[in-house]
C-alpha cells in the first residue's frame, strides 16, 4: 500500500467525529439493515432531512439471528478498528455495551496458539474493553441507536431495484411485507444488500456496467455452538486457534468467546472436504481431538444451549466498484456488497463500520459547494473503500493462498513476501514490540504495508536468527 493510501487508511480509521455537518439532501435510502447499513445510515443521519432503511428482516433481532444474516448464529468479531468507529458514530457505546451484559474478556483467559505454540508476547495495551458478544446483541444495539436517530425510520421491505433517470439514481423499489410495490424517492441509495446484491443486474438493465469481480475460493467449512460458561471447566475467555497442517494434514481453525448471558461461543473450523457436521458427538469428538485440551473440556463437560449449526463459504469475492469508467451519480455501495472475505478473520463487520466513516468524507469532500458531492457518480468514495477493502483483502487472502486447496493468483514476489511475513509471525508470539505492530494490522487499526517497516523487518529478522542459533547450539 503506497505511502498516500496509508495516510488515507489512518483518515477513515480516526475516532474523531465531524463537527458541524452540513445536510446536503433532503432523502437518502440504504437498502439493508445490516451493520454496514446501519452504520451507513448513522452518517447519512448528518447529512439529509430523511433517511429510510429499507430491510427485509422485521424480526427483533435480539430474539435471535436474522433470517437475511445465515452465519448469524456463528463466532463473530467486532475488531478494535470496528470498535473506535462505533464509539465515533455513537459516543459512549462501548460502556453502554457492556453496561447492557458485554463482558470485556480477562486477559488471564486470553490464548492465542499457532501452529501449537501459546503466544506469551502481552496483548497491545488498550483503552477501552475490547468489545466481545455475539452478532445478535451487538447488531441490536447499533438499530436501537440508529432508528432512535431523528428523521431515521426503519421500513420492512424487500428492495426490488432502483430508479435511474438520465444519469443519476433517483428512487428505489421494494415490496411491503403486504405485497404492496412501493417507489421511493432519493437523491443517494446505498446498496448496503451484502454479498448477494442483485444491484450490478439492476444497473446492467439500466445499461449501466457492472463492477469487476474478483474471487478467491476458500471452501470453508465451521460449525458453531453455545455453552453455559463454568469457570469449573476452563477459565477460558477468548481463544483462537490456527493450525497450518495437523497430523492428518489438514489445516484447521477454532475460536472461543466469552459472551453476554455467562456463555461461551465455540467454533471448529476445516476447509474443502474437512466438514464438521451439525451432530453433537462429532463435533465434541473433534474438540477433543483435533484443537487444545479446554475444547474437548467444554464440548463435553459444559451445558451446551441448543444446537450445534454449520455454515459454509466457498469464496472471498470484492466488487471493484473503483475500476469503472461510467457509473450513475445518486448511488454507492457498502459493506459485503463491496467485498467479503474469509469469515475467520473477523473483517466483515468491522470493514462496514469503516465504509460508513469513507461516506462521512466523501459527502464533507464539497469543498465550499455543499452539494457537489451529489451532482456526481461516488467515484471519491469508492476510491476510499478501495483502501479499506485492499487492507482487509491483502491480509485475508495472502493468508489463504498458504491453504493447501488454494491454487492462487498469486501477488508478484509471494515467496519472499511470505517468507518475511512468516518470520514477523513468528516473532510476535514472544516479542511485545513486533505482536504489537502485527496485531494493528489483523485488528485493521493499520494497513498491511505498516509491517514492512524497515525497523519492523530487521527486529523480526533479528529475532529469528538469535532462536536458530539457540536452536543450533541447544540441538
Amino acid at each position: 500500500m503506497p505511502l498516500k493510501s496509508a495516510r488515507r487508511f489512518a483518515e477513515i480509521a480516526a475516532g474523531t467525529p465531524p463537527r458541524d455537518p452540513a445536510v446536503i439532501m433532503r432523502r437518502a435510502v440504504v437498502l439493508g439493515g445490516g451493520m454496514a447499513g446501519l452504520a451507513a445510515a448513522r452518517v447519512l443521519s448528518d447529512h439529509a432531512d430523511e433517511v429510510l432503511i429499507i430491510e427485509r428482516d422485521g424480526t427483533d433481532v435480539t430474539a435471535g439471528p436474522r433470517p437475511g444474516v445465515p452465519q448469524g448464529s456463528q463466532v463473530h468479531a467486532l475488531l478494535p478498528a470496528g470498535q473506535v468507529q462505533l464509539d465515533r458514530w455513537f459516543p459512549g457505546f462501548t460502556a453502554a455495551a457492556v453496561a447492557a451484559g458485554a463482558e470485556p474478556p480477562d486477559p488471564a483467559g486470553i490464548k492465542l496458539i499457532i501452529n501449537g505454540v501459546l503466544r506469551t508476547a502481552p496483548m497491545p495495551a488498550s483503552q477501552s474493553p475490547a468489545l466481545i458478544t455475539t452478532r445478535p446483541f451487538l447488531e441490536a444495539m447499533v438499530r436501537s441507536r440508529t432508528t432512535a436517530l431523528p428523521g431515521v425510520t426503519f421500513l420492512v421491505g424487500r428492495a426490488e431495484g432502483i430508479r435511474v433517470d438520465g444519469d443519476r439514481v433517483t428512487g428505489a423499489r421494494y415490496i411491503t411485507t403486504d405485497g404492496e410495490p412501493v417507489t421511493v424517492d432519493a437523491d443517494l441509495v446505498v446498496d448496503a444488500m451484502g454479498r448477494s446484491s442483485r444491484m450490478s443486474n439492476w444497473l446492467e438493465a439500466d445499461g449501466w456496467p457492472s463492477p469487476p469481480l474478483r474471487r478467491m475460493p476458500i471452501k470453508l467449512n465451521y460449525a458453531t455452538a453455545l455453552f453455559e460458561r463454568d469457570p469449573r471447566i476452563s477459565d477460558v475467555s477468548v481463544s483462537v486457534v490456527q493450525q497450518e497442517a495437523t497430523a492428518d494434514g489438514l489445516p484447521r481453525i477454532g475460536g472461543i468467546n466469552a459472551v453476554e448471558g455467562n456463555r461461551w461461543i465455540m467454533l471448529i473450523a476445516g476447509y474443502g472436504d474437512d466438514k464438521p457436521s451439525r451432530d453433537a458427538a462429532d463435533y465434541a469428538q473433534r474438540c477433543r481431538r483435533d484443537f487444545p485440551s479446554f475444547f474437548g473440556d467444554i464440548a463435553e463437560r459444559a451445558r451446551m444451549i441448543g444446537d450445534v449449526v454449520t455454515f459454509h463459504q466457498a469464496e472471498s469475492r470484492r466488487r471493484d466498484f473503483h475500476l469503472l469508467d461510467r457509473l450513475p451519480a445518486g448511488f454507492i455501495a457498502a459493506g459485503d456488497a463491496v467485498a467479503s472475505f474469509n469469515p475467520i478473520y473477523g473483517q466483515g463487520m468491522t470493514s462496514g463500520i469503516l465504509h460508513a466513516s469513507c461516506l462521512s468524507m466523501w459527502l464533507r469532500s464539497g469543498d465550499g459547494d455543499p452539494a457537489g458531492p451529489l451532482q456526481r457518480p461516488a467515484m471519491p468514495y469508492f476510491e476510499q473503500v478501495k483502501v479499506v477493502v485492499d487492507a482487509a483483502w491483502q491480509v485475508s487472502t495472502f493468508a489463504d493462498l498458504a491453504l493447501p486447496h488454494v491454487e492462487g493468483p498469486y501477488p508478484p514476489a509471494y515467496p519472499l513476501i511470505r517468507w518475511i511475513s512468516g518470520e514477523v509471525a513468528t516473532a510476535s508470539m514472544t516479542d511485545a514490540t513486533i505482536n504489537a505492530a502485527l496485531t494493528r494490522v489483523t485488528t485493521m487499526q493499520a494497513p498491511p504495508s505498516s509491517l514492512m517497516r524497515a525497523g519492523t523487518v530487521l527486529r523480526a529478522l533479528r529475532l529469528g536468527a538469535v532462536r536458530r542459533w539457540s536452536a543450533a547450539r541447544s540441538g
